[in-house]
């Protein structure tokens, strides 16, 4: 007879294929069906933290919701950091976690409900009646608001026979937010007119627009309207064409993109926050810029917007396309001033052959984005002699197979592989840890990744400090990855933000060092082929590894021993910032 963690592991089984965790005594029954009784894939990470970290980054890289599991007490206190970062970053997902008995608290037990909702999870806890149906209540909820929800059996109910499953409904998930209202609809008229007379439109989208489907409509939006693109760090490669694109906004941007965006004169934004490091600190946009935003947030998410939309970004993107396309080209003219040249030769009262002047280029025709997103070569070594970051960045994205996923911890060094390695979506970039501004997720999100993309090289790149802080996990990534697996550390013996930030405020730099760790010999002790780097020419074992067949090759480490004095941009203007 089915018992209760059989009725949660096949509620979950139906809508959910990936399960990562570790085993423990509250929810060693909950995996023991989830193995024998459904098809569902249970990947074992060794730290909890992990286990809800893979199944961020999973979703992250596939648009899939996953689980994550855990045992009671320390265990669940164990994920907290993790569920905190996939609260703050909107990532749905369950982590089914053993609880307390309904008899009460034992010694060893904590207010698992008080402790998730404090980051802003809600706990769902079943019974020997409603597992399945609580379970699908759950997803539900993850899936329409987009966060991560716990969902709690007691130690007591767990092995309780059930009876049969019975059918649960499908998660009810709500339909896209359709602008509403006729302030809203006077705002899309207000946008696509400012749109048709902007002399130097500019395009600007977030993960919400990746997350709307918003990139074919938003493609078509910048070609009608002439407008120059770019990106937040979470949204890059959004928008289908790239030549008119200018990259990231804010500190990982290049500074010529970031000139040309502060002379725009018209701004619409599509599901990005706006937050202060794509702002760069409220400079990324000129003062007499108008400046609209496209959100599903109830308001504006910046002063310096000056129209705002609440509503789906695909669908008020497809809506502006259609309210910009319909218009007459009598009526309107797009980009460099066309319309007062217009103005000016009416006045002078020429005939209407000799008006019929060509149009002057649009603004993105003009400027060189090429040459407008490039970044800082670097130097071979830095002068204390150590590897430059930038120049072992650019090395490392020409030998990087083209079909990479690029999973990031947090840390100083993230500026490098966000300048300097392009990814062609947004699902193919991302930082687990940065919105709750920890560091330590890099390995168990390699982990995530690498089985959300099957067939895609996984590249995750972090520092020392927070390799070793997830050290445990070193072992899931090379298992789960195994030879499509590469991790570059970006090794300067340092907490490199702290020095930055710190240090140069005089303050005592003892706390802040690292003894110079060989994570080249960690990776073969698990398995993988660790390889330091001190020279660019020690990466030519990248370009090697990239052309060997990745059934037989091994999960690949570059330990990158490069210079602390190297600072970031993006660091530098946080310092600038603070002082």
């Amino acid at each position: 007879m089915p018992t209760v963690s059989a009725h949660v592991a096949l509620a979950l089984a139906q809508h959910i294929d990936a399960v990562f965790g570790v085993m423990g005594n509250g929810n060693a029954y909950f995996l023991d069906a989830i193995e024998k009784q459904t098809d569902a894939v249970f990947t074992a990470v060794r730290h909890e933290q992990g286990a809800v970290v893979a199944a961020d980054a999973h979703f992250r890289a596939s648009g899939r919701i996953a689980a994550g599991t855990s045992t009671y007490g320390a265990g669940f206190t164990n994920t907290i950091t993790a569920l905190a970062e996939a609260v703050q970053a909107h990532v749905p997902l369950v982590l089914v976690v053993g609880d307390e008995p309904t008899s009460g608290p034992r010694p060893w037990d904590v207010d698992q409900i008080a402790l998730a909702s404090a980051v802003g999870a809600r706990t769902y806890t079943v019974g020997r009646t409603d597992a399945a149906a609580t379970t699908v209540i759950a997803i539900e909820h993850a899936l329409t608001y987009r966060v991560p929800v716990v969902l709690a059996i007691p130690y007591d109910v767990a092995a309780l026979e059930a009876g049969d499953v019975p059918s649960a409904p499908e998660p009810r998930i709500p339909a896209p937010l359709a602008p509403k209202g006729e302030f809203a609809d006077g705002m899309l008229d207000e946008i696509a007119q400012a749109l048709r007379t902007a002399d130097r439109p500019f395009l600007l989208a977030g993960r919400g627009a990746w997350l709307a489907g918003a990139g074919a409509a938003l493609g078509e939006l910048a070609d009608l309207t002439g407008a120059l693109t770019a990106s937040s760090a979470l949204g890059r490669g959004v928008f289908p064409d790239s030549h008119h694109d200018l990259g990231v906004t804010g500190g990982f941007g290049a500074d010529g993109a970031m000139d040309l965006i502060h002379t725009a004169d018209v701004a619409v934004v599509f599901g990005a926050s706006l937050n202060q490091f794509t702002m760069r600190f409220g400079e990324l946009f000129a003062p007499g810029t108008r400046v609209f935003q496209i959100d599903t947030a109830p308001t504006a998410t910046h002063p310096h917007v000056g129209g705002f939309v609440r509503a789906d970004a695909r669908i008020a993107a497809e809506t502006l396309v259609s309210r910009v396309s319909g218009s007459s080209a009598s009526e309107h003219s797009f980009g460099s001033g066309t319309g007062h040249a217009a103005a000016e030769t009416d006045a002078v009262g020429l005939s209407d052959a000799a008006s019929e002047a060509v149009p002057a280029p649009r603004w993105r025709e003009t400027v060189d984005v090429a040459a407008a997103r490039a970044y800082a070569a670097g130097d071979d070594l830095a002068p204390d002699g150590r590897l430059d970051p930038r120049s072992a960045a650019r090395r490392i994205a020409e030998l990087l197979p083209e079909d990479r996923v690029v999973v990031s911890d947090g840390g100083h060094f993230i500026g490098w592989a966000n300048m300097y390695w392009p990814v062609a979506a947004p699902d193919r970039m991302m930082m687990v840890g940065t919105a709750f501004q920890s560091i330590g997720q890099g390995w168990p999100s390699v982990v995530g990744a690498a089985l959300a993309r099957r067939e895609s090289t996984v590249v995750l790149t972090s520092g020392d400090g927070g390799g070793l802080m997830a050290i445990a996990d070193l072992e899931s990534a090379v298992r789960a990855a195994g030879g499509r697996g590469v991790a570059v550390i970006w090794n300067d013996a340092a907490y490199g933000a702290e020095v930055n930030l710190y240090g140069l405020k005089g303050l005592a730099e003892g706390p802040m060092r690292i003894p110079e760790v060989d994570f080249a010999a960690f990776g073969a002790a698990v398995g993988a082929e660790g390889v330091v780097v001190r020279t660019l020419a020690d990466l030519d074992r990248l370009a090697a590894w990239a052309q060997e067949d990745a059934a037989t090759r091994r999960f690949l480490l570059l330990d990158l021993r490069i210079s602390g004095d190297v600072i970031a941009p993006y660091q530098q203007e946080i310092i600038r910032v603070n002082s």
